[in-house]
């Protein structure tokens, strides 16, 4: 009998990095990027970039909850996205850049808000956490040539100065959790 995946939407910067990191977490069935949080139906990957759409570039995850937890799942996107910053990740600014979770579920709900507060508490960041949690209520796949950016492009620029850092950290942090690559 197969087991019953879940869903969690993450925005967290750029959703090239974002995708390229759960990709590489056992458990993870599949990473689609895209387009949450928004009023705009279909959005286009420059309507987004203006601000006009109101979404952020989301990853959704789809993932074995037997395999990886959600607390594991927030446990990564917290460690590799900074939930410190409003509208912004590193150089890329802009609401699209924003740190959010979109809950589907109490549950998910719950999880993200006792481990948001977990964080403050611990002083993990020297600035609060701004993460946002809120309701999902929709979600966009990206144009197709954004899916598996990184694994298609690793040469550009982007590719190697920001991602690759974020899979070092990734690496460093979560060895005995990740795929084979």
């Amino acid at each position: 009998m197969k087991n019953k995946l879940e869903t969690a939407t993450l925005a967290g910067g750029c959703f090239w990095c974002t995708e390229a990191i759960f990709r590489r977490l056992k458990g993870v069935v599949s990473v689609m990027p895209g387009y949450s949080g928004g009023v705009v139906e279909n959005p286009s990957y420059g309507g987004v970039c203006s601000g006009s759409t109101g979404h952020a570039e989301a990853t959704q995850i789809q993932f074995d909850p037997k395999r990886i937890s959600f607390e594991e799942i927030l446990d990564v996107f917290w460690h590799t996205n900074d939930p410190t910053t409003f509208n912004r990740q590193g150089n890329d600014i802009g609401t699209q850049y924003r740190s959010a979770i979109f809950y589907h579920n109490e549950m998910q709900k719950e999880i993200a808000e006792k481990l948001k507060l977990q964080l403050e508490k611990e002083k993990i960041y020297k600035d609060p956490v701004i993460t946002e949690i809120t309701p999902f209520t929709n979600f966009y796949g990206a144009e197709s040539y954004h899916e598996n950016y990184f694994e298609r492009d690793r040469s550009t620029a982007y590719c190697n100065f920001v991602i690759s850092l974020k899979i070092k950290k990734l690496l460093a942090e979560y060895k005995k959790d990740l795929k084979e690559d």
